[in-house]
């Protein structure tokens, strides 16, 4: 993931196509980060090549909509077989399954809306949950379209702003840094003493 990043960043001009199709790869469940991917696409936006934003910003919408039809029909078409994987069944067991089948009946559009903020294959695995458990693919495509649209704008734009404040935002993640290492360090010497103190105790 990171030569990808290092890639993009290299050839910022070209940025967006390599943006849409490393969001395409993820919805083949490639281990490619669309949360990583979108973050790279918005500081470039701010930073590299603010000329291209809209384009940026557009390849990552139809991008993330379009992985989304990827892995539906990932699991409309292939279905039950892919659980018979050790590497699908990492992203999507049973148990799973079955519990995004209960949010789909019980909460339609919602589960979507959701479901597109959470990564770690829970969103791939939403999506082939849809295909799996027959869900009409224009019910799908209609209710993922509002979905991808909040999820997509609100994380561009978060990160474009953050991207334009990258030197403040570098400030404030060193300070943090030393705020945990000096918690840190007083936790190891708090241990250090009360062991210390314990054994001339017993002593």
């Amino acid at each position: 993931m990171e030569s990808f990043i290092q890639f993009v960043i290299e050839h910022a001009h070209l940025a967006h196509w390599f943006i849409f199709g490393g969001i395409l790869l993820a919805g083949m469940n490639i281990p490619v980060s669309i949360d990583l991917v979108i973050i790279v696409a918005a500081i470039l936006a701010a930073n590299v090549v603010p000329q291209h934003t809209i384009v940026l910003f557009l390849s990552v919408l139809f991008g993330c909509y379009l992985s989304a039809w990827i892995a539906y029909w990932i699991g409309r078409t292939l279905g039950p077989k892919l659980l018979k994987w050790r590497l699908f069944r990492k992203i999507l067991d049973e148990k799973k399954l079955e519990k995004i089948r209960t949010f789909y009946e019980k909460y339609g559009l919602l589960t979507l809306i959701v479901g597109r903020f959470i990564p770690f294959g829970v969103r791939n695995a939403l999506f082939m949950s849809a295909g799996m458990s027959q869900l009409s693919f224009s019910t799908f495509i209609l209710r993922d379209a509002l979905a991808c649209s909040i999820w997509c704008s609100l994380m561009f734009t978060a990160f474009y702003f953050l991207g334009q404040n990258y030197l403040l935002l570098y400030e404030y993640v060193k300070t943090f840094n030393l705020l945990i290492f000096s918690l840190f360090g007083l936790a190891a010497i708090g241990f250090i003493w009360y062991k210390f103190k314990k054994r001339t105790s017993h002593a």
